[in-house]
Parts: structure tokens; C-alpha cells; sequence
């Protein structure tokens, strides 16, 4: 997948394409919808696809710390774009010359002229441009002899509409499989294993510690996961214990994601985790010490061993 950063590398393109433009934070059912669409038009025209979306996502510039908590960081959401079979990424910054771009020179200059769009896929509720302007019947009107457009409806599960805002207050709220049916597959956050305080070894429960590339995260507390990564060229598999959060009790600074693997030893340090999130155990608190936190994490253990026979 071609990958374009920033409208100052936005050149014309050397051939038009089917495209569709937003967020696409989860890259969830409503996204796949709209993606299944461009990729099938992009097939029939012989074309490539393309997505175009913004970064940082525009209500982290209006909101900045009080924005909402992201589903998927830029990385996670390139992969599965890619896994999709998208063929062209386009990503332009949101600041304030996007932000006061009205919406005919966003489909004239970027649009038409850059991108070169022969057929634009877009949601139902698709809004852009200065003061959100641009709509679906602006998009309508400016098409005439330049491109062609096409709605795609709302796709609904349990007759809930599937949004990023819906699945984020499942997550909040620990509804993992209401938000795993509107994703698709189970909400997953993937990093680096870096070096941490080592203070698991010391009370016997070894942790991976993944940064969080977030602002927020959409869960908190400690849950049954499983965990995928790559290991001598094929993908491993195993369950664990995670916690998700501040921890408290070590007076940790930022939010970090710590897993402890069940039943399998491994040397994960720079390697790429993707921890798939299944059932909430507890929330995150603070212990008075850390024999107190070893007898909890036992507890946690014993509990996600039970869970996994859900699954």
C-alpha cells in the first residue's frame, strides 16, 4: 500500500482512483462497508483505491486532552487498512489551514485536481470542510462531469447503529462483545515490548509492557487477553493477564498496557505484541503494598484461566 503523508507530497496523481475519505478510527463494520464499496468500483474501473484521512483526528485539535479516546493509534489503523487491500493511503495533517479550507476548495483542489477521484465512496453521515459544511449534496452537486458517488447506509447490530462513539462506550463500560460485533473481531491495541521497572519479577508474575500511543485509551483495569505475535516467521498465540491503566500501587506515570502470558515463556523485548482484549476481570486500584498486589494478581490469574473456557 502506497502511503502519502501531507498535502505538500500530494501531487497529481498519475492516475485517478475510486476513493473514500474519514476517520476511520476501529476501522469498524461501517468502515469495512464503505471499503468493500471502493474496492469493488476500483476493481470494475481498473484503478487503484484509495483512503484519505486526517491526523490527528480533527476533535483532537478542536479538544485537545478532553478529546475522546482513540480506538486504533495511526500505526494499527495503516495495518488494517493494508490487510484490506487498499492501494493508496493518503494522509494530510488537520491543523488550522485544513480547518479553514471551505469544503468546494477541498473538492476542487484535493479531490478533483490531486487525488483525481473518478468515483467517491462516503457514510450517510459524512460531514467536511470549514464549519462542516460540506456534505453529501455539496459532494452531489460538484460531481457533474467529474466524478460519479456513492452513498453507503448505516449498518446496524442488535439495531444499534455501528459507530466509533458506540463501540468506545462499550469498551468504557466493558461490554468487550457488544463492541467486538460492531468491530468485527475483538478490540485489540498492538506495540513494541519495551523494558519497564521489571517489578513483576520480583513478585513472580512477569509482565510484557506495551506504551500506549494514545492520548486515551477506551479500557481500564486488568482482563483476560490473548495475544498474538510473530516468532521465527510464524504467528504464536497465548493467553494472558493484562492490565490495563495507571497502576497505582507502583505510582506509575502514563497509561501503559502490562501483560503476564499464561503458561508460556517467552523473550518479547522489541518484539511486536497485538493484545486482543476478551473479558474484564476487575477494575485497576491501588494496594497498600506489594504483597497485597502479588496476592491480588494471583487471584486475577486464577480468574482468567476460568474465563478462558468461555472462548
Amino acid at each position: 500500500m502506497e502511503l502519502i503523508r501531507g498535502l505538500i507530497n500530494l501531487q497529481q496523481q498519475p492516475t485517478a482512483c475510486v476513493a473514500t475519505i474519514g476517520n476511520f478510527d476501529g476501522v469498524h463494520l461501517g468502515h469495512r462497508t464503505i471499503i468493500d464499496r471502493v474496492l469493488a468500483q476500483a476493481k470494475v474501473l481498473g484503478i487503484p483505491s484509495c483512503v484519505l484521512l486526517f491526523e490527528p483526528h480533527p476533535k483532537e485539535f478542536f479538544m485537545g486532552d478532553n478529546c475522546p479516546a482513540r480506538l486504533t493509534c495511526f500505526r494499527e489503523k495503516y495495518h488494517r487498512l493494508k490487510i484490506l487491500g487498499i492501494d493508496r493511503l493518503v494522509v494530510l495533517q488537520f491543523n488550522q489551514t485544513m480547518r479553514e479550507m471551505k469544503a468546494e476548495d477541498f473538492v476542487e483542489n484535493i479531490l478533483i485536481e490531486r487525488l483525481q477521484i473518478k468515483h467517491l465512496v462516503v457514510g450517510d453521515d459524512f460531514h467536511f470542510g470549514h464549519r462542516r459544511l460540506g456534505n453529501y449534496q455539496l459532494l452531489e452537486q460538484m460531481a457533474v462531469n467529474q466524478y460519479t458517488l456513492e452513498p453507503t447506509p448505516s449498518i446496524l447490530v442488535n439495531n444499534e447503529r455501528v459507530s466509533s462513539t458506540l463501540i468506545r462506550k462499550a469498551l468504557a463500560s466493558n461490554q468487550l462483545d457488544k463492541a467486538a460485533a460492531m468491530l468485527g473481531s475483538r478490540y485489540s491495541m498492538t506495540g513494541k515490548v519495551g523494558y519497564g521497572k521489571q517489578l513483576g519479577r520480583t513478585i513472580n508474575f512477569p509482565t510484557a509492557n506495551i506504551a500506549i500511543k494514545r492520548k486515551k485509551v477506551c479500557v481500564s483495569g486488568v482482563f483476560l487477553v490473548k495475544c498474538h505475535w510473530v516468532e521465527k516467521g510464524q504467528k504464536v498465540s497465548a493467553w494472558g493477564a493484562a492490565n490495563c491503566g495507571k497502576r497505582p500501587t507502583v505510582d506509575g506515570k502514563g497509561e501503559r498496557l502490562e501483560v503476564h502470558l499464561l503458561d508460556v515463556e517467552a523473550m518479547l523485548y522489541g518484539v511486536e505484541l497485538e493484545v486482543s482484549f476478551y473479558a474484564h476481570i476487575r477494575n485497576e486500584r491501588k494496594f497498600a503494598h506489594l504483597a497485597e498486589l502479588k496476592t491480588q494478581i494471583a487471584k486475577d490469574i486464577n480468574r482468567a484461566r476460568q474465563l478462558i473456557e468461555q472462548f
